[in-house]
C-alpha cells in the first residue's frame, strides 16, 4: 500500500489558486498515476503527476497530465465526466462505511458524491456544496469534443475537508484513498490509479485497494 504525507501549510488560506497551483509545485508532495491495472484490455498510460498541499480547511490537488488525446464534453457539474479526459480522487475515513469520490475532466467539470458503494447509497453533492470546490484548468472552461495530437493540461483543485467527511477541527491522523486517470468514452479508453487494484475488469470504487494520505 502507497501513503504520502501532506504538508500543511498555513500561508495558503490568502492565496488565488493560481498562486496556490505554483506552490503545489515547490512546496507540495508529489507522486505518480501509473499503475496499469488490465494491462491487455487497456494498456495506454498517459503520463499523469498529482502533487498535494493542505490548510487547516482544505486539501488541495494539482493534476498535471501529458497523452495523446484530450475531450470534454461536459460543462456541467455532476455529468458524466469520468467518459471525458478525466482525473480522479476518492477518499474515506477509516472506520467509515462511506467514502467520496471528486472526478474532474480537463475542464474542471466536477462529479462528487458519497456513498458506499458503486450502486450503493450514493448521495450526489448539492449545487451550493459542488460551488465550494475550487478548480483552475490550464485549457480553460469551454467544452470541445475529442482531439487527438500532443496534449499536457494541468488542474488545480481545492477540496474542503467538510466534503471528504472531516472535521477540519480534529483532523485524522491519515485517511485511505486513491488517484485515478481515465476516459472511458474515447478512442483510446485506459483506467489508471495510484495504488494498484486487482480486479478482473476496472473498477475505481473499491476502497480496499486505497493508499494512505498522512496529515
Amino acid at each position: 500500500m502507497k501513503n504520502l504525507k501532506v504538508p500543511y501549510y498555513p500561508e495558503i488560506l490568502d492565496k488565488t489558486l493560481p498562486e496556490v497551483s505554483a506552490i503545489l509545485i515547490e512546496k507540495g508532495v508529489s507522486d505518480l498515476v501509473e499503475k496499469v491495472n488490465w494491462k491487455k484490455q487497456f494498456p495506454y498510460k498517459p503520463i499523469t503527476e498529482f502533487s498535494l498541499i493542505r490548510s487547516e480547511e482544505s486539501i488541495f490537488i494539482r493534476f498535471r497530465v501529458r497523452g495523446n488525446l484530450l475531450k470534454a464534453v461536459y460543462s456541467e457539474d455532476q455529468s458524466p465526466v469520468h467518459e471525458d479526459s478525466c482525473v480522479e480522487f476518492f477518499c474515506q475515513v477509516p472506520g467509515s462505511d462511506y467514502y467520496f469520490n471528486f472526478e474532474f475532466n480537463c475542464i474542471g467539470t466536477c462529479s462528487a458524491s458519497r456513498r458506499k458503494g458503486r450502486n450503493d447509497d450514493v448521495k450526489p453533492f448539492s449545487k451550493a456544496e459542488m460551488l465550494t470546490i475550487k478548480r483552475l484548468s490550464s485549457i480553460g472552461r469551454r467544452a470541445f469534443n475529442e482531439m487527438q495530437g500532443n496534449f499536457e493540461w494541468e488542474l488545480t483543485v481545492e477540496i474542503p475537508f467538510v466534503l471528504m467527511g472531516i472535521d477540519p477541527s480534529n483532523l485524522p491522523e491519515k485517511i485511505r484513498a486513491n488517484f485515478y486517470k481515465c476516459a472511458d468514452n474515447t478512442d483510446s479508453p485506459h483506467f489508471v490509479s495510484w495504488n494498484a487494484i486487482t480486479t478482473d475488469q476496472p473498477d475505481f470504487h473499491r476502497p480496499e485497494f486505497f493508499g494512505e494520505l498522512v496529515f
